[in-house]
């Protein structure tokens, strides 16, 4: 990309196109007209002045020239982050003044802390040293929230995010014990570089810290959830390295991990190359019966079954569980019944895992009179239903379009325990997925009197939903106290509002909505931006159409900008 500007648009381009990358409003339009009453306490920032473009919309065409000098963006991007564009740290930090730091320090406060830190593998900096001395001069607060941010999110490199958490663990607020190491191993096996996070682990045992069982379990689940399971066996066998024993607990990590990632051929073949190696207890058998359920491979549960009568252990509450689910995914209804009311005869009371699977077997053939049998037995034998109950049974209705019932269990459910964020997340999609708004409102406004947090992607299916039948007296309502939960609105948010107003013929309103959304620094989908604009020019609102059409034609040429910068990896 070729950049030409003039120094005299330079102040006017770096507000708009680099600092508005990283704040809130990044730049902002002249009102093609005053905002209404009814969305004025909505969109507050609509009434503020700004002549940012004002100067580029009145003529032809200087606002297509509105690039920067990539060795300024350099030269500002190197002052922002306190580092010689060469690698020089010496030579930067003896160059700056302290006159000159104090107003970078103003706009490096718009940057969060885990951003300023991944800021400065930006620069391609030579050296260790060079690195280590410009972390330090971010002057964050570290803690091991700030660390697992800055690994688990952006698109370090595995080099980079060592020598980032060598650096970190040497300061005083992060503590060089197993829980620091953890974030590091999780974040190296999580992105798939196993070299670097084995390096990670040998080297801590060098340097004294002891390896836990839970780093058994990240790195064995990395490499499994990598197709690595050769890998993942050998380090199971090499575990003396690391100051641990192949034993009963260790070997059952490794089932555990094996079988919730689908290769429960693999761990079955390893249990049985294990046998008579290794010590079994009960909980190893559940392990490999509970792979084998998931598929419901009848015939594997029934020899493991005897395998483990044969090694003289007795199937608990958990493996009649296991046996009752796979029994249902076989379709053997009938068998599980008889399994699950012999259970009190083989001394094992029922719990609410084996309710749940119950209920879950007739859920799937749709005999939702026995789903509900099987939850007022639960209840008559004083066994509390738990959050799966109540989740199994009002997606089971929701999904038959039981409305009316899994809103009665909702009533329920909210009655005895606080349902999640996730469950309400979920409920709300199956109920928006079909039919008017009615029930999603329904369990929106209940979950939120109990206090249940919702989530920002439950607003937005709220947001989709009443758009899409046009009620936008309820969409702003949703919107007020989607911002009063914490939840800033984005592109999507501003769509539905759109669209909604669209429908409603509030044509005017509609442009107010997209200018806010063009000065918040988003740019609508095509589609919506065609709709608005068909529905201007068929009520003969022409000139309303060109000055709206001429701010988004600024607002693709900004769009354009901030993705070749991102292409050239300047910012996040």
């Amino acid at each position: 990309m070729a950049f030409g500007a003039s120094r005299r648009l330079i102040p006017y381009q770096l507000r708009a196109c680099f600092l508005g990358l990283i704040a809130s409003g990044r730049y902002h339009y002249p009102l093609i007209h005053s905002p209404s009453p009814a969305l004025s306490y909505l969109f507050s920032t609509l009434d503020e002045p700004s002549n940012l473009f004002d100067d580029g919309l009145s003529g032809n065409g200087d606002r297509n020239q509105r690039c920067i000098d990539e060795r300024f963006v350099i030269s500002e991007l190197s002052d922002l982050l306190l580092v010689n564009p060469y690698g020089s740290v010496y030579n930067t930090l003896k160059e700056n003044s302290i006159e000159k730091q104090m107003p970078v320090r103003a706009v490096d406060g718009f940057l969060l802390p885990e951003e300023k830190l991944r800021g400065v593998f930006l620069q391609k900096l030579n050296g260790k040293t060079a690195i280590e001395h410009a972390l330090a001069n971010t002057d964050v607060i570290l803690s091991q929230d700030v660390v697992s941010k800055v690994l688990n999110t952006g698109s370090l490199g595995s080099e980079a995010m060592v020598t980032f958490f060598y650096w970190a663990i040497k300061q005083p607020s992060i503590p060089k014990d197993a829980s620091s190491y953890n974030i590091i191993l999780k974040a190296l096996g999580r992105r798939g570089f196993f070299d670097s996070m084995m390096d990670v682990l040998y080297n801590m045992t060098r340097e004294g810290v002891e390896a836990t069982l839970e780093m058994v379990s990240i790195v064995v689940d990395s490499l499994v959830k990598g197709h690595q399971v050769s890998k993942a066996l050998q380090f199971f066998r090499n575990l003396k390295e690391i100051g641990l024993k192949c034993d009963t607990e260790t070997l059952n990590i490794l089932l555990q991990c094996m079988c919730r990632r689908s290769h429960v051929g693999a761990a079955n073949s390893f249990f049985n190359l294990t046998k008579g190696n290794i010590p079994f207890n009960v909980m190893t058998y559940n392990i490999v019966i509970g792979g084998w359920s998931r598929y419901g491979r009848h015939g594997e549960v029934e020899q493991m079954l005897k395998a483990m009568e044969l090694d003289g252990f007795s199937p608990d509450c958990l493996t009649h569980t296991y046996l009752i689910e796979c029994l249902g995914r076989a379709n053997q209804i009938d068998d599980a019944v008889k399994i699950f009311d012999k259970m009190d005869e083989n001394g094992c009371t029922p719990d609410v895992d084996a309710y749940n699977a119950m209920i879950s077997n007739f859920i799937c053939i749709g005999d939702f009179d026995q789903c509900l049998t099987y939850y007022e037995r639960m209840l008559s034998n004083r066994c509390e239903p738990d959050m799966n109950t109540y989740s199994n049974l009002i997606t089971g209705f929701l999904k038959a379009k039981k409305v009316a019932d899994a809103l009665e269990m909702f009533d329920e459910m909210v009655a005895r325990i606080i349902p999640t964020t996730g469950a309400i997340t979920s409920f709300i999609q199956l109920s928006c997925s079909y039919g008017p708004p009615h029930a999603a409102m329904l369990i929106y406004k209940k979950a939120r009197k109990v206090g249940c947090r919702i989530s920002k992607n439950a607003y937005k299916l709220l947001l989709m939903r009443l758009s899409l039948f046009g009620k936008f007296g309820m969409l702003l309502n949703i919107w007020n106290e989607m911002q009063e939960s914490g939840y800033d609105p984005d592109v999507e948010t501003y769509e539905h509002a759109i669209d909604c107003l669209c429908k409603t013929g509030q044509l005017e309103n509609a442009v107010l909505v997209m200018e806010e959304c063009l000065r918040q620094g988003f740019f609508p989908s095509r589609r919506t931006r065609s709709k608005l604009n068909n529905k201007l020019l068929a009520c003969n609102r022409t000139e309303m159409a060109y000055k709206l059409w001429l701010k988004i034609k600024v607002a693709r040429h900004q769009e354009n900008l901030q993705r070749c910068w991102r292409a050239k990896g300047w910012h996040y």
